[in-house]
């Protein structure tokens, strides 16, 4: 059986002010049942790890450069977050792709830098409102799970999280609809690719404009396995409403 997870991606937001809403979370779910993972801006890893100790979050990094160590001024490699306490690194995510201009090529070496350092690789995926409209969501879905996974993958070192580009932060979400069809088709191909031990393993995440409203219904449907969690994962009087759906889905 796949661990439901509920990850948050607190983005370029956070100070040390705010490691009280952990607090708030860890005291609303002490003994969760689904994994919790928070991915709070660099600076703020290992202040959070520190908080939580041994506790039942796991702590993750945004992204990181495709090499450990070297003369890459501002940047932060897989190992550096390990050091500072993160068992999860996301890559690929969509405002990366656009403003970085990254490539599933660049996605795929980051995910190999982040397996290196034996931390688990949450490689996003998703398409543009004009991908949508054109029809083209799959082939794009296609292309952006081969480019973008190692060989290699397992249930262990790996998390899909289909982010559509159009519903992230808008208040817009695809229908219940369209999000089973994309994450039934991501379930098939991993299982094409990898068989189908490994590509039933592997933890398949919604991210878009996820909130407390509607979280329960989205997470009723086929192959979501939880849920990467933008704005609302900042406060946990946001958070933990979504957390306790994914824990009554079980």
């Amino acid at each position: 059986m796949r661990k439901k997870m509920a990850a948050g991606n607190w983005k370029m937001n956070g100070t040390a002010g705010d490691l009280g809403e952990i607090d708030a979370l860890m005291s609303s779910h002490s003994d969760p049942s689904v994994d919790i993972l928070i991915c709070p801006p660099a600076t703020l890893i290992s202040p959070m790890k520190t908080r939580i100790g041994d506790g039942a979050i796991h702590v993750g990094g945004q992204d990181c450069h495709i090499e450990q160590s070297g003369a890459h001024t501002g940047d932060i490699s897989a190992g550096m977050l390990a050091d500072a306490g993160a068992s999860h690194v996301i890559v690929g995510h969509s405002e990366c792709r656009a403003d970085h201009g990254e490539s599933n090529d660049d996605v795929r070496a980051k995910a190999r830098a982040v397996w290196d350092q034996g931390l688990t690789a949450i490689i996003c995926v998703g398409e543009t409102l004009e991908q949508r409209e054109a029809s083209n969501t799959l082939d794009i879905i296609i292309g952006q799970l081969a480019g973008s996974i190692p060989d290699n993958a397992t249930g262990h070192n790996l998390v899909v999280a289909y982010e559509p580009v159009w519903a992230i932060g808008t208040g817009k979400i695809p229908t219940l609809d369209q999000i089973g069809e994309v994450h039934d088709f991501i379930r098939a191909r991993l299982e094409r690719r990898f068989g189908s031990g490994v590509g039933r393993s592997v933890r398949l995440l919604y991210g878009g404009s996820v909130k407390p409203s509607n979280a329960a219904e989205i997470f009723d449907v086929s192959n979501v396995d939880g849920a990467l969690v933008g704005g609302a994962s900042l406060k946990s009087s946001d958070f933990s409403p979504i957390i306790a759906a994914l824990e009554a889905s079980l």
